[in-house]
């Protein structure tokens, strides 16, 4: 049965099921790419990890994550209201922190669209995730759509930097000498 207050969440369980499930195969898929990078002996950092990769792991899992809170059977708007708030909270924080990180690593030079998706982006959307939140019982309907939005858009942005990475590690970075092998033994 329904709640008259939480009717209109179940309005929206088709859309998280495809958020939800496109974000949970594409953590998976993540993996086995960077399975494949490591073994084909491509050189990376732990800083640039951190600063870049983990982010888009995190985001995935932040749409599904929001994809199972708003598909969760709620018997009022006060428990999807507090675990937006967290995430919103901890996804504001956690871009802060990947700003910091991308800063601090020194083996690659971010471009602009690098700031913009990897900082920008994920900061406006956690923040308009948190302020959706506040306001879910006064503007519902309204809120709803900026929540559907943030999900939606965490996806694709983290699509983007995931083909992003992958395109960089082909093209760019696998032509850089290894700093641990002696140059004859790198591929030009």
């Amino acid at each position: 049965m329904v709640d008259a207050q939480t009717a209109p969440l179940a309005d929206w369980s088709s859309f998280y099921v495809i958020v939800g499930s496109s974000g949970a195969a594409l953590i998976g898929l993540q993996f086995v790419v960077i399975t494949l990078i490591a073994e084909i002996g491509i050189y990376s950092t732990h800083a640039q990890i951190r600063a870049f990769a983990t982010p888009t792991i995190m985001h995935f899992g932040a749409a599904l994550l929001l994809s199972t809170i708003m598909s969760a059977p709620w018997h009022s708007l006060t428990g999807v209201a507090i675990a937006l708030r967290v995430i919103g909270l901890l996804g504001v924080l956690y871009a802060v922190l990947t700003l910091w990180r991308a800063r601090s690593q020194h083996d690659y030079e971010p471009v602009w669209q690098d700031w913009l998706f990897h900082n920008v982006i994920p900061f406006v959307l956690y923040t308009a995730l948190l302020i959706a939140a506040i306001f879910i019982r006064t503007h519902e309907r309204e809120v709803l759509f900026i929540i559907a939005g943030v999900a939606l858009s965490l996806l694709l942005m983290s699509i983007r930097n995931a083909w992003d990475t992958v395109i960089y590690i082909v093209l760019d970075r696998a032509k850089m000498p290894h700093p641990e092998r002696p140059r004859d033994a790198q591929h030009d």
